[in-house]
Formats: C-alpha cells, sequence, structure tokens
C-alpha cells in the first residue's frame, strides 16, 4: 500500500475538484455557445435553406410549434372524447351531417373539429363527405384508460389555467385536490367522488397491469397483498394470471367497500381478501412474502413515503419483497412523463412527486430493506419497476 501524506492528498483533492470545475467551465461555454448558434435568426435561415440541414431545421420548428400549440392539441382530444368520437366512428365512416345533428352544433362546427382532429391522426377524412377513426384514433379507443384519463383532464386544465398562481401558492387548492379529497387525513369522501376515483383508477389500471404482471415472476410467490389499489382492478389481473397465487387488496375503508362489492359481483371474494384502513397509519395486515405498490408511492410526499415504505417493511416477513412500478423521473426517453407531466399534475393535486429510480432506491434502504434492483418493462414511459427484499 501506497502511504500518502495529508499534502499529497491535499494537492491530489484540490486537483480533482479543479477538474471537475472545469467540467463544469467546459459544459457552461458549451451551452452558451450552442445558444448563441441556434437562437441566431440567420443560422434558422441558413438552415431551412441548406439542404443537408433542411430536413433537420424542419424537425426542429415543427417540435417547437408543438410546443406552442400543445394546449390546443389536448383540447381537441378533449371535445373528441366529451362528444363520444371514438365510439361513433368505431363501427366505419360517418356523413359529417348526421355528426353535426348529434353535437348539436353546425356542419361548419363539425368539420372545424374533424379537421383539426385529423391533423393530430385523431380522425381521416374518407373524401365523400364522410368521416372515418385515424390511425392514432383507433389506437386512443382501444386503450380506454387513456380516453378516461382525457375526460379526467379537465379538472388538471382547470388548475393549469394559471400555472405561475399554482406554483406560488404551493400547489392544490383547486379541481384536482378536491377530486382527490378522498384521500386526506379522514379518508372520507361522497359516495360520488370515491365512485368517480374508482372509476378512473380501474379504466387506467390495465396501462400498466399487463407490463408488470410480464415483468416479474409472481408465481415465485405465495401471498400477496396489493396497497392502494383502489376497487381492485390489477390484484384482479394478478388473480388471473396465476391461479395458485393468495391474494389481498388494503385500502381506505370506503375504498375497500367498493373493491369487497365488486369482487363479490364477480364470484372472486374467496379468492381475494380485502382489508380497510390507512396504510400511512399502520399498521399493514402481516402474513404475506409479496407486497405491491402500483402507482402509488409518487402520490405522497416525502415524508409520508418513507413513512409506507417502513410499515411496509415492518410487515413482510425476512425475504419477502415489495414491487413498486409507477412512472419515473429521469427515465431516458420519458423525461416528458416525469417531471414535465407527473411533477405538474402531483403538484396541483397537492400531494407527491416524480422520483428517479435512484431516489426511490435510497428511500428504500433508509426504510431497513436489504437491497433492491430494477426490473425492465416494456414500455418504461408507462411503467418502471423496482423490486426490494426485505
Amino acid at each position: 500500500m501506497l502511504a500518502i501524506d495529508g499534502r499529497s492528498a491535499t494537492v491530489q483533492l484540490i486537483g480533482h475538484m479543479n477538474l471537475f470545475q472545469s467540467s463544469d467551465n467546459l459544459r457552461v461555454r458549451w451551452i452558451k455557445w450552442r445558444n448563441n448558434i441556434v437562437g441566431n435568426p440567420a443560422f434558422h435561415r441558413f438552415a431551412a435553406g441548406f439542404p443537408l440541414t433542411r430536413p433537420i431545421a424542419r424537425r426542429r420548428a415543427r417540435a417547437i410549434f408543438d410546443l406552442v400549440a400543445g394546449f390546443t392539441f389536448s383540447q381537441i382530444l378533449s371535445a373528441c372524447v366529451e362528444l363520444g368520437l371514438f365510439e361513433r366512428l368505431a363501427g366505419g365512416p360517418v356523413a359529417i351531417e348526421s355528426l353535426a345533428q348529434e353535437w348539436a352544433m353546425p356542419v361548419a362546427g363539425a368539420d372545424r373539429l374533424l379537421r383539426a382532429a385529423a391533423a393530430i391522426g385523431i380522425t381521416e377524412p374518407i373524401g365523400d363527405g364522410r368521416w372515418a377513426l385515424g390511425a392514432d384514433g383507433a389506437a386512443l379507443r382501444a386503450n380506454g384508460g387513456v380516453v378516461e384519463m382525457i375526460a379526467h383532464h379537465r379538472l388538471l386544465y382547470a388548475d393549469l389555467a394559471d400555472l405561475v398562481a399554482l406554483l406560488r401558492r404551493g400547489g392544490g387548492g383547486g379541481a384536482l385536490q378536491h377530486f382527490w379529497h378522498y384521500a386526506g387525513d379522514t379518508g372520507q369522501g361522497t359516495p360520488e367522488e370515491v365512485a368517480a376515483y374508482s372509476r378512473l383508477m380501474a379504466a387506467s389500471q390495465p396501462l400498466v397491469a399487463a407490463d408488470v404482471i410480464g415483468s416479474y415472476n409472481f408465481s415465485r410467490h405465495r401471498r400477496m397483498l396489493d396497497i392502494g389499489g383502489g376497487e381492485g382492478r390489477f390484484v384482479r389481473s394478478v388473480a388471473g394470471a396465476v391461479p395458485d397465487l393468495a391474494l389481498a387488496m388494503f385500502d381506505l375503508p370506503a375504498v375497500a367497500a367498493r373493491a369487497a362489492e365488486a369482487l363479490a359481483r364477480e364470484g372472486l371474494s374467496d379468492r381475494i381478501a380485502t382489508h380497510g384502513g390507512d396504510f400511512l397509519i399502520g399498521p399493514i395486515p402481516p402474513g404475506h412474502d409479496l407486497i405491491t405498490l402500483i402507482r402509488v408511492l409518487h402520490d405522497h410526499d416525502d415524508a409520508p413515503a418513507a413513512q409506507l415504505l417502513r410499515n411496509i417493511r415492518a410487515a413482510l416477513p425476512p425475504g419477502g419483497r415489495l414491487v413498486i412500478a409507477e412512472p419515473m423521473a429521469e427515465t431516458k426517453g420519458a423525461e416528458t412523463i416525469g417531471d414535465a407531466y407527473f411533477g405538474l399534475y402531483l403538484w396541483a393535486m397537492g400531494s407527491g412527486r416524480p422520483r428517479s429510480a435512484s431516489a426511490i432506491r435510497a428511500m428504500l434502504d433508509s426504510a431497513g430493506f436489504r437491497r433492491s434492483w430494477g426490473v425492465t418493462t416494456p414500455l418504461p414511459i408507462n411503467v418502471r419497476m423496482i423490486v426490494a427484499q426485505a
């Protein structure tokens, strides 16, 4: 082993610090140079006219315009959902006059909407005055969870109408927070509020259930508890895929009661147990070697999220596992779903934040889990997974 005196160590440390500072300075200089170039109107004219750079310039111009017009595109989608366009065109092309009459608007108004929807791939003109679903429209219709989320976004749009005011007041206080009121400290909500929440969760859960079930071997466990699972859509999906796994779910009492009713209607009461309670206060029902958190952790701020992980660790036997599945921040190729979409959605909701996989694993370490690792999923933009072992 080489002996290094204090002076030598100090010199080496200063050298490393200078290297890091030099690297930071190089990046700052690069950013400044880049921004001076791309912010120069003369460069834009050159790039748009030069054959080799013209395709790149056009793609960047389109991307910038999409940023500017994004809210308009969202409102087009919202109008299509409100008017039932997806289901109406599912059976085949329909004449614009029929659509205008059904929508109680002039033909010119229907024409304006259909053409706007066609511009973003939702509809497609046939050429004889009839309209059909476009390729993206058909894909959206096939995914009921997306359509349900679009309808739900009316609340988000209301809160984001003045984003600066929302950010200044610290989040919450608007339509989204009222919608999620059932999840407050009292755990109470009107039957209508609980029903609206449960419908949204039931419709959107298939977005991730198939990816999660296909990415992890659930059959290696004996007893599974799903926490915060709403009406039990995810646990029902697991029941269909893993016949020999004993299943249970745990949520707030009002939500668990609705889940019990839904399971009884489907003849699953004997297969899936329901437990009502507050998973932030605990205790969490013991006796399960697998616990799942499907799109739950990011709904909570750091302190309650850490408490939830500690409660789960206390409920798991040695060697038991926790599966966390949700969209995560800093996901390569899916950055917009993390800090952009969920970052502002959860701020408007008044609770939670998107976390990176490394941040979640650090929380698991602090909660007392022995180890954790990531699991690859088919579509990280929908969901990423982390498994932790007690």
